[in-house]
């Protein structure tokens, strides 16, 4: 099909309507309207095949992963999201695989009610260009550089999983093990509704897309202060841990990336406010450290200095 036909037969008819989209996709721009008291939080993320995502994989997960990976960075700011336009560049009009790309990616806009407005689609190598746009009360986002010197620090959910299921992606048979690994890779679940809750308690935060050591670094160095960190407490799945020793599983945590989960500071008089919202929250929380007013970052594995392994994905 060509591009008109895809669009016309594709992205038109998406299970998303919002009010404060005024002109969506079939015009030369998109019209919306941010009501007043809230800031505008935008995002953008691209997927390429063979360097995010290996070309053997499904387009459903395709077009799960591409939304995902952004909303992730609305969770990061603590925002809920609203609209988001695509820009997908195609080898081929195929329908078959655009309209599998399609369900998995309105499957997961309808879950957090943002509509898509607009983009472009163009022949050449498959790349997924996303842009979200999200929105906060006016001065309530949540950025990466208010850590004070007294904070403990925290991340939900379990890290590694989806960096192992990557390396397991081309295997012949998956044990149930291995599967689950997979689908973590293939379906990040992005942590919208946990880091609403956030405001006015979380004073940093940080979404886990190139590895919890990197990202909290740079979480770190924006807030001018550092840490005393244990690797021992970083939470591993069952799963991973039956396909590796913890050793192995830790250093994937640390370094692996493709998690989408969230790193942040609260301060440690707060903790138990934090605690009373795990009620409401799908996934486990789990405290790995506390900042300190030095500048030093020091990870320590069974009352040793640990030095993490400089394999973090970088892209030059």
């Amino acid at each position: 099909m060509d591009e008109f036909a895809l669009i016309e037969k594709f992205f038109t008819r998406q299970p998303t309507s919002r009010s404060d989209v005024k002109l969506g996709i079939g015009d030369d721009a998109a019209v919306t309207v941010i009501d007043a008291g809230f800031d505008l939080v935008i995002a953008t993320d691209t997927i390429i095949v063979d360097t995010h995502f290996p070309a053997s994989t499904d387009a459903h997960a395709i077009g799960h992963r591409c939304l995902a990976v952004n909303l992730s960075d609305l969770a990061a700011m603590g925002a809920e999201p609203l609209w988001c336009t695509l820009a997908l560049s195609l080898p081929s009009g195929d329908a078959d695989w655009v309209a599998a790309f399609v369900d998995g990616f309105f499957e997961l806009a309808r879950c957090f009610d943002i509509a898509l407005i607009g983009g472009d689609t163009v022949q050449g190598p498959l790349a997924i260009t996303v842009t979200v746009h999200g929105r906060v009360k006016s001065g309530e986002y949540i950025p990466r550089s208010g850590a004070g010197s007294a904070d403990g620090i925290y991340v939900t959910g379990n890290l590694g999983a989806s960096a192992a299921g990557l390396r397991h992606m081309d295997d012949v048979d998956h044990s149930p093990a291995e599967a689950f690994l997979i689908h973590r890779f293939l379906y990040p679940d992005p942590r919208v509704k946990e880091a609403q809750s956030l405001f006015g308690l979380a004073t940093a935060m940080i979404d886990i897309s190139d590895g919890l050591h990197v990202d909290l670094t740079r979480m770190l160095h924006a807030s001018g202060v550092g840490a005393d960190l244990d690797i021992g407490q970083i939470p591993l799945s069952p799963e991973l841990l039956t396909c590796m020793t913890e050793e192995a599983a830790l250093e994937l945590a640390l370094t692996g990336g493709d998690d989408y989960e969230l790193c942040f500071a609260v301060p440690i008089e707060r903790e138990t406010e934090l605690q009373a919202l795990l009620s409401s929250w799908d996934c486990r929380l789990t405290r790995i450290g506390q900042t300190h007013s030095s500048p030093e970052i020091v990870w320590t594995y069974d009352g040793q200095v640990y030095t993490v392994p400089d394999t973090s994905f970088r892209h030059f």
